[in-house]
């Protein structure tokens, strides 16, 4: 369940002290990542450093109107980064600091818990297997686990909500991702 794979997570340019901070989130219950400040650097220049750091895929938070606006999943190919579906359109974010929770430590391994009533949650929980190197368990498999669980499910109204819980206690930890549409 601890993916050897490294996936290279950063910003597009300019980013709030908001959006900096959901990365740095992402970073904590996400154990392949490895956060980067991307600065000034272009396209090509953020896949340079994804060799650096022996990294084969990328996840940029995009920024609109201060707040995240939509997450990007790319693989590295012979000619620089390639945009894999599906592009996250982001509606709303809660912050790990914004639960009241005891201080959690980074997790160490990840598994995907997915709501099977709804078509889109379902695909898009494979494309999240897949581009994260992690299995997609039930409900019991996940308790049993013990890893920290990146659940898929529809809120009242019907958005998908990311939310990243940790186990055997079953507490939402953060940051908490309300998507607004999933363009594939």
């Amino acid at each position: 369940m601890v993916s050897s794979r490294k996936i290279l997570l950063t910003t597009s340019r300019n980013p709030t002290p908001r959006i900096r901070t959901f990365c740095n989130d992402l970073a904590r219950v996400i154990p392949s990542i490895v956060r980067v400040n991307r600065g000034k650097m272009s396209v090509d220049e953020v896949a340079e450093e994804t060799l650096e750091h022996d990294a084969d895929s990328v996840v940029i938070v995009d920024r609109w109107h201060g707040g995240p606006s939509s997450i990007k999943f790319f693989h590295l190919g012979e000619s620089g980064l390639v945009l894999i579906p599906p592009i996250i359109h982001v509606a709303d974010i809660r912050l790990r600091r914004e639960f009241s929770v005891s201080k959690v430590k980074p997790a160490r391994s990840l598994v995907l818990l997915a709501s099977k009533n709804s078509e889109e949650v379902s695909r898009t929980a494979e494309a999240f297997s897949k581009f994260f190197s992690v299995p997609i368990l039930s409900m019991e498999e996940a308790f049993k686990a013990g890893s920290t669980l990146l659940r898929l499910a529809r809120d009242k109204a019907n958005r998908i909500v990311i939310t990243f819980m940790v186990e055997p206690n079953h507490v939402e930890v953060g940051p908490r991702i309300t998507v607004s549409s999933v363009k594939w």
